[in-house]
Order: C-alpha cells, then structure tokens, then sequence
C-alpha cells in the first residue's frame, strides 16, 4: 500500500518539484512570521516579512545549491536598495512612477543574464512592489530592511537545510515519476485492450494523456541530466534507456490500437478535425488471443512496477524471460499479424524496461536467464559500452531590438507606463496593482495572442478570487493569526497549482490578497472591485503595448517555431538514415530531443490559436491538425532515431545503403514545406510518387521483422505520407505523381 501510494504521488508531480516549491515557501513565510512576532513587529512589518519570503523562495531557479547560495545573497542588497528607494520615492509621485518604469526595464531586460539576472530583477521589482503595498516610509524603513534579511535568512535555512533538493536528488524522483507513469501508461494500454466497443473514446483519451505525461517526464529528466548525473557518459546512458521506454510504449500503444481498431493507426491522437477518424469498432479479438496478451500486458504492468522495488524473485524473472521471448519470432502465439505485432511490441517494452533497470540500478542477478534475456542484456551491454559524448550545437544569438529580452522590457516599460496612467486615475493609492499585472502578463509569454489568453486567465482568477476572498475574510474578521494560517495555505495551493492552472493560481493569489488586505485593515469590497478593475487594465495595456510596441504576432511566432520543428524533424530524418545507411554515428538522441523541444514550444505558442474563446474556427482546427500531425512526424523519427542508435551493436540489424536514396523525397518535402512557410511565394512543389518500399527494390517487399530494412521502411513510409499530408493545410502545392 505504501508502494502504491508513494507511485502515485510520484507520477501526479513528478520529481516532487511542485510539493517541494509549496512547501519551501510556506515553510519561509511561517519562520519569518514566527521570528517576527517574537521580536513584537506590527502586523505591516509581518505582512511585509511573509512577502519579502515569498519572493525570495520562488525567485531562485537555478539548479545547483551553491549557484542558488550566490543568488540568494546577492538578492537580499538588492532587495534592501528596492524597498529603500521605495520608500524614498513613495511620495513623490513623478520621480517615483518615473523609477518604477526604468526598474521595470532592467527586471525584464536582466532576463538575457540568465537564471540569476532573472532573480534579481524579480526580486527588485517584487519589493518595490511590496513597499508601495505596506505603504513602506523613511520612519518604517529600518524595521522593513529587518524583516527582509529575517525573510531572506529564513528561505536560505528552508532551502539549503529543512527542504533540500539537489540536482541529483531531484533526478532520482523524477526517475521514480517515470517508472510510476510508465506503469500508469500500461495499466490504460490493459484498459483500451478490454474497452468495448461504446468505450473505446474514453479508453483511448486514457492512453493518449498517459503517452503525453510519460513523455512530458522525459523531457523533464533530460533537463536535469546535466546536472545530476556524475559524468557525461552517465548522463546519456540514462538518456538512452529513458527513450527506449518511451518510444517501446508509445509503440505499444499504437500496436494494440491497430490490433482494436478496423484500420491502420499511425498516432495516437487520432486527430485530424474535418477529417475520418480511424473506426473504433474494429474486429474483436479471438478469446485466446485476447486472454493471452491481457496476461502479458498485466505482466509488463508489473514489470515496470516491480522494476525499482529491488524484487529479484525467480516469479519476476520467469515473467522476463517470457516476455523478452516474443522478440523472438518462434515464441510468437498463433494470431493475427496486427496481434502478432503486439506481443512483439510487449517483447520490446521488456526490454526498453529491461534496460531501464540496469542504467537506473546497476547489474542485477542473471542467474535466471533464459537464452533470450541473456541476448538482450548482452545488446543492452554493448550499447551501454558504446555510448560516447558530443557537444551540442550552438543558436545564433539575436542582438538589439531583435533580441527577445530587449523587445519585451521596451513593451513592458510602455505597457507598465500606461498602467501608471490609468491606474492612479483609477486610484491614487492602489494602481500598482495595474502595473503588476501588465508585468505578469508578460512573464514567460512571447506573442500578443500569449499576452492576451494569459491577460484573460488572470481576470478569470481575479473574479473568482475576488468572491473567495470577500467570504473569507467575512469568517476570518479581526483573527490575526487565523488569517495568517489561511495565507499559508493558499500560499501552498497557489505554488501547487501553478504549473497546471495560471486560473487557479490566480485565483489563490487573489483570495490571499483579500486576506492580507484584512490583516492591514484595509479590506472593503470597494477594494477588492478595485482590484479586478486594476487587473483589467493592466492585462489591457500590456496587450495595447504587445501589439503596438515592436510587435510579434501570433502567425509570425508560430512560423518561425513551425520552420524550427520542421528543420529540426529534417535533421534528425537525415542523420537517422544517414547512419542507417552506413554513414558515420551521429548525436540522434540530442537531435530527436530538440525536436521534441521545439515541438514543445509550438504547442505552447499555438494555444492562442486553439483557445476556445478563438472566434475563428477555422483557423483553430489548422493549428490543431498540423500540431497534431507534426505529433506523428515526431514519433516517427524519434523511432527511426532510437533505431539507428542501435545499429553499431544490435546484432540483428545491419546497414542499408538503399535507404538513404529511398529517404531523400521525404527529406526534400520537409525542406519545402519550411521553405513555404518562411516564404508564401516559394514556388517548390510538394512531391509524391512511389511508395518508400518499392524505391529500395523488388526483394524489399517480403517482411522481414527484425530485419533493418522491414523495420525502417514501416516507419519511412508513415513519416513520408504525414509530412505530404502538411502540405494541405499549410497550402503547399502538391506535384502529380509521375507517370
């Protein structure tokens, strides 16, 4: 029970990043608050102590504690120089507007510095911010700057001694996340086997978000490898198995999805809106049939379970040995080919998990080996030996105007002048709260339709917030430290909540806030109205400023993430067949994560798009098929990518040269669809023709599983026909096969 309980709360927040951040916060903001009251500090100076650690926990983001160390203690100058000057110029409303602004800029321009220059003018501007809300003075001054080293010593003790995260302890949790998540992923894979026929939407929706979230904790392992892994050749071992067992399940998936369904599968997502949609009511299975890969499939389940609980039992390893035997052709079960292929797929999740134990683990007991599982450690160890370092490649830097941090403090600092404006003619004792949102809004945004769906989400939350607040405080009254409890609280929701929802944290954010305006005696709903006004009008200059000040447009933002996908799915295509065509050994696991990444981006840079309060419907579904299409493009040659890496020790797969002529259209269609979309009137035409098998030969149409020609042309074939499948949507003219 306990197993079961520390994998689920592994696979809900991987590597404990969201719990860990809740808890190191609230944990600042209790110390401070429990030194202070000792020292008898009135409730401004506790209301600005919990502030100051609120800022100084979630500020820092670098990964290393001695970095971490450095930028906490060149935060605390900062922070005193901050709220000094605050409450300098809280009077002087010109002088003090006119700091505000440049401050503004150089937070937002300090971002190019890195993690560090991105703390530091985080902090700056949080406690400028801070003292114009305790309504900071020369007279408060020396009992403020005391509460902010108390604040800051208090997140230093939270962080470095009571709730520790190092690189390498974070990346042991995140491979627990993993495992838990991939033994998720199989449990759904059981439930999509036994789904019937009116249940298949909701069985397959359950694969398809645990395909998404075990590849959303590869992506977050490999950000942390670097870090906290010993060396170089560990790190990429790693690496390595983690992508063997994401790409083996999501291969399994769609395996198993074809064997359920009346028609080939070549995604997951089963996307494309206008567009059929592959029948659900496929064949079902023979009850043999069907009762044998049940069986297996809940034996992988287990195996993946199993795999980081140190059972090395001989019932595990007779489930290994037969699970790993169907990668034989001869221990396959007399089926169906679609249902040969999923035992197939179970003998290679097996070993992806196989391999994933040792890199993870180290040597285990082979003792109990069958001739099969033996072969398949002894690929796992030639691999392993063969793994080298390589240096990635470095982007072009932008400069001047171009540059994306210069670009974004000019908007802010247009935007945050506006909302001074408008803020103080809406209040002039409460319009930072219009310069903050115009700066929140810009956080971690790069188009005007991401300014505009953030701006949109935080009035949401605002509203929301603003009727939780006014019943909270109703019930805390004049509880001093009843309300302070509830802010810890909504503290810990809001750093919880806020990698999932920016609604929901808004909406903490502003729940605590009616608190904290209680605590200072302050609270009125004529304030709290104010404050969804002052939010409004942030989230509306920072928009004006996104559009009129050096704007990016939402279609210019996603054309060029779009033409980095597509070169970056054309690199990884060509080196993959470049190497399974007998040319040198290349950096595919680097090349296909960076396609990952940069898909990654696109996703996120089309939400504005597909929102559902777009009003232009068409244009939503073009963004969603193509993403989803490029989905496909991705799985595909990551596979083609993993399967290259195999090649210098697998023992059953050998080069073939005809491959790379065979690969060349595709490679070119992709060129010409990334040409298109950096120039409308490119004029290149998208080409089709032959099937990939029959460019190698009349001899390549005899399936050879196992073989590297049957086993690449599968996933050649389905990459070529989705990226002429781009053409459509993305209004790239298609030539006529020829002849």
């Amino acid at each position: 029970m306990r197993a079961r309980l520390r994998d689920r709360i592994a696979a809900s927040d991987p590597g404990l990043l969201r719990l860990t951040a809740g808890l190191r916060t609230v944990g600042a903001i209790a110390l401070t608050l429990l030194v202070l009251s000792l020292l008898r500090a009135d409730v401004h100076i506790l209301v600005a102590g919990a502030m100051a650690a609120m800022v100084a926990t979630f500020a820092i983001r670098e990964k290393q504690p001695a970095a971490q160390a450095v930028t906490l203690a060149l935060g605390l100058p900062v922070a005193l120089a901050s709220v000094s000057l605050g409450a300098v110029l809280n009077t002087r409303l010109f002088v003090g507007d006119v700091f505000f602004v440049v401050l503004i800029f150089c937070a937002v321009y300090g971002r190019r510095f890195g993690d560090r220059g991105t703390a530091l003018g985080l902090i700056g501007f949080q406690v400028y911010f801070l003292s114009l809300f305790v309504g900071a003075t020369a007279s408060t001054l020396p009992a403020l700057c005391g509460a902010l080293a108390v604040a800051f010593c208090s997140s230093a003790l939270m962080r470095f001694a009571v709730v520790p995260a190092t690189p390498t302890g974070v990346l042991l949790r995140l491979r627990l996340a993993f495992r838990a998540r991939l033994a998720q992923l199989v449990a759904a894979q059981v439930e999509l086997l036994d789904a019937p026929a009116d249940e298949m939407d909701k069985a397959l929706e359950a694969v398809r978000e645990g395909t998404a979230r075990l590849h959303e904790t590869a992506m977050m392992i490999q950000g942390r490898l670097e870090e906290g892994t010993p060396d170089e050749s560990a790190a990429r071992l790693v690496q390595r198995r983690i992508a063997d067992a994401e790409i083996a399940a999501e291969r399994l998936g769609l395996l198993l999805l074809t064997a359920r369904t009346a028609e080939r599968a070549d995604t997951l997502t089963l996307h494309l809106p206008g567009a059929p949609a592959p029948s659900l009511a496929g064949p079902e299975l023979p009850d043999e049939a069907g009762a044998t890969l049940r069986r297996d499939l809940q034996a992988l389940h287990a195996l993946v379970l199993r795999a980081g609980s140190g059972d090395t039992g001989t019932g595990l390893a007779h489930v290994r040995n037969r699970l790993l035997g169907y990668r034989d052709e001869e221990n396959l079960p007399p089926a169906s080919a679609a249902v040969q292929d999923v035992f197939r797929g179970i003998g290679e999740s097996a070993r992806a998990v196989l391999g994933l134990r040792i890199a993870l683990d180290g040597p285990q007991d082979e003792s109990d080996d069958s001739p099969a599982t033996a072969r398949s450690r002894e690929e796992l160890d030639a691999e392993d030996a063969a793994i080298d370092g390589g240096e990635g490649a470095e982007q072009e830097e932008q400069t001047g105007l171009r540059r994306p941090t210069t670009r974004a403090a000019v908007q802010v600092a247009v935007g945050s002048s506006l909302a001074i404006v408008g803020g103080e003619l809406l209040s002039t004792q409460r319009w930072y709260w219009a310069v903050l949102t115009c700066w929140i809004v810009f956080l971690n945004t790069a188009s005007t339709g991401e300014i505009l769906v953030k701006g949109y989400r935080r009035l949401l939350g605002t509203v929301f917030g603003v009727v939780a607040g006014i019943v909270l405080a109703g019930l805390v009254g004049g509880h001093t430290w009843t309300a302070f409890a509830l802010v810890l609280v909504l503290i810990f929701a809001m750093f919880y909540t806020a990698p999932l929802s920016y609604t929901l944290m808004s909406f903490f954010v502003t729940a605590m806030l009616g608190l904290l305006y209680t605590l200072l005696h302050t609270y009125s709903l004529d304030v709290l109205v104010l404050r969804i006004q002052e939010t409004a009008l942030g989230a509306v200059c920072g928009v004006v400023a996104a559009a009129l000040v050096l704007p990016v447009q939402t279609d210019r933002r996603t054309n060029e993430l779009l033409g980095t996908v597509l070169e970056r799915l054309a690199e990884v295509t060509e080196a993959a067949v470049g190497q399974l065509s007998g040319g040198p050994a290349d950096e595919l696991l680097d090349k296909a994560r960076d396609l990952d990444q940069a898909l990654a981006d696109l996703r996120a840079a089309t939400q504005p798009l597909i929102h559902p309060v777009t009003p232009l419907r068409t244009r939503r579904h073009t963004a969603r098929y193509v993403v989803a299409l490029l989905e496909t493009c991705a799985y595909h040659a990551r596979t083609l990518a993993a399967t290259a890496e195999l090649l210098p020790t697998h023992p059953s797969i050998a080069a073939d040269p005809r491959l790379r002529g065979a690969a060349g259209r595709t490679v070119r269609n992709i060129g010409v669809i990334a040409a298109r979309v950096a120039d409308e009137h490119a004029g290149a035409q998208v080409e089709t023709g032959p099937s990939i098998a029959s460019l190698l030969g009349s001899d390549a149409g005899t399936p050879r599983y196992g073989r590297i020609t049957d086993r690449v042309l599968r996933h050649l074939e389905r990459l070529d026909e989705a990226v002429v499948g781009l053409a459509r949507p993305l209004g790239v003219p298609v030539a006529a096969p020829k002849g």
